[in-house]
């Protein structure tokens, strides 16, 4: 390896984006450069924002782009959604510093997706290692990697980087033709709630579904105050700028779906989700008028027929909420891995995992049980 220089950066957007881009693998739309580079260039991540970008690199000797790691330097623990508050108060209370920490993720996005970027598996433990020696080098607490995909856990476990899990509700298509052959497989019961709910969501407003260059400023408007009356009721303040969205928008094309809900002619509610290669992932909701099942509508229901519509395999509705359960939204593990610098912390941690993931394992197996689908 010694013709290979790993270095870190001060954005993504210092790298060439189709440099960048072809080590994506999938073409994952939340680790493409045109999607980090908005958040960076809309003022959502860097400076003040407790988001710093870091990417770690690694190139050859004529400066060829191998492999990447999308890194950030976090000074605090918001916009993750795998939650490590815990961990820190209990490391600073035994006289430690939590913070900062390095972060790698897409910000503000619990989807899973590949975290090593590179066509060459080899240079993943290099490249970890590079995150580790800047952790050290630096006085960081840890590293993090979240919502990594099945593929590349072994490449994490393989460098000693602590696994853990939780669950998410994703959707699943079993070669449906249409949102009845889904309802098909659900209990009669069920069946019926749901199309109570489409019925009653649907009643008094117009949904139409918007990408690419049909997405114009006054539909970001509209969606704008969604987004901001959402952030203010769950999480005090929005992490994503206006800007963001437009850029977001541009960048992404027709990658980009916006589901909006009129009533007399006026804007009312939305649901923004991004197309991936293989799922589509719901990402942000709101509304400034609460109707009677219009989110469920918004966020599963229809992220349903476009999942079907575009032969996409799966919805990946974000993460938590319990509620996805009853809508054909199944139990799937998501996976995080963790470096810790301190060898007790890192021992404590590890414990906790152990005995965290047998709760986790719990909840799956109970959680799959209370699927509305049809029981053989």
């Amino acid at each position: 390896m010694s013709e290979l220089t790993a270095k870190l950066g001060g954005s993504v957007g210092a790298f060439d984006a189709a440099a960048w881009d072809a080590l994506v693998p999938g073409g994952n739309p939340f680790m493409r450069h045109g999607f980090l580079t908005a958040l960076e260039d809309s003022g959502s991540v860097g400076e003040g924002t407790g988001w710093q970008p870091a990417p770690i690199v690694i190139e050859d000797e004529a400066g060829a782009l191998l492999a990447a790691l999308p890194a950030y330097h976090k000074g605090h623990s918001q916009g993750e959604y795998v939650f490590d508050h815990a961990w820190a108060d209990a490391y600073q209370r035994a006289g430690g510093r939590y913070y900062p920490k390095l972060q790698i993720a897409a910000p503000f996005t619990p989807a899973t997706g590949p975290r090593i970027l590179t066509r060459d598996p080899a240079l993943a433990a290099p490249l970890l290692g590079a995150a580790e020696q800047l952790c050290t080098q630096n006085g960081f607490s840890s590293a993090h990697a979240t919502f990594v995909e099945a593929a590349q856990v072994p490449l994490f476990a393989a460098a000693g980087w602590l696994i853990r899990h939780d669950i998410q509700f994703h959707w699943t298509n079993r070669g449906y033709g249409s949102f009845e052959d889904f309802l098909a497989d659900l209990s009669s019961r069920k069946r019926k709630d749901l199309r109570k709910e489409r019925a009653a969501a649907q009643a008094s407003v117009e949904i139409v579904h918007l990408r690419g260059a049909d997405i114009r400023p006054e539909h970001w408007d509209a969606f704008w105050v969604f987004y901001q009356d959402t952030g203010a009721r769950k999480w005090g303040s929005p992490y994503l700028t206006r800007a963001a969205f437009d850029l977001i928008g541009e960048r992404l094309g027709d990658a980009v779906l916006l589901v909006l809900a009129y009533q007399d002619g006026e804007a009312i509610a939305g649901a923004l989700n991004v197309i991936g290669a293989e799922a589509l992932y719901g990402r942000y909701w709101g509304c400034t008028r609460h109707l009677p099942f219009l989110h469920f509508e918004l966020c599963y229901y229809q992220a349903i027929d476009a999942a079907i519509a575009l032969g996409l395999t799966r919805v990946e509705a974000g993460a938590q909420g319990g509620h996805k359960l009853a809508r054909g939204y199944e139990p799937v593990r998501t996976v995080s891995a963790h470096w810790i610098a301190d060898p007790g912390f890192r021992e404590a941690i590890a414990d906790f995992l152990v005995r965290e993931s047998a709760g986790v394992a719990a909840d799956a197996n109970y959680l799959e049980t209370r699927t509305p689908f049809r029981k053989a």
